[in-house]
């Protein structure tokens, strides 16, 4: 990685520097990242709230393994998977969410 020696410094209103102080903590980044990567035409994403989907989709995933592995056992022939389907389409809702609040 490139060691950074340039300096850049920019006026900015309080308000506006506010708001790239909050955008870059949403993307869980310093200040500095998040300017350059957006100066740069490079996709800023927020990841605040991700941590609570990637809990619930690690337990929806290990849900799906223990009745795959019940399935391939002979345990079970037929699961109902509207349950699934529904945690999915929230999560999903959610993400999309996330996504359309932070862009």
């Amino acid at each position: 990685m490139k060691r950074k020696t340039s300096i850049l410094t920019a006026r900015l209103t309080p308000a506006e520097k506010a708001a790239i102080e909050r955008k870059a903590k949403q993307a869980n980044m310093t200040v500095t990242d998040y300017i350059v990567k957006s100066a740069l035409g490079k996709n800023v994403l927020p990841t605040q709230g991700l941590d609570e989907i990637l809990s619930e989709l690690k337990a929806q995933g290990r849900n799906l393994n223990q009745l795959t592995k019940l399935a391939n056992m002979g345990r079970i022939t037929l699961v109902d998977a509207t349950n699934l389907e529904k945690a999915y389409t929230s999560l999903y809702e959610l993400m999309e969410q996330i996504f359309w609040e932070g862009a």
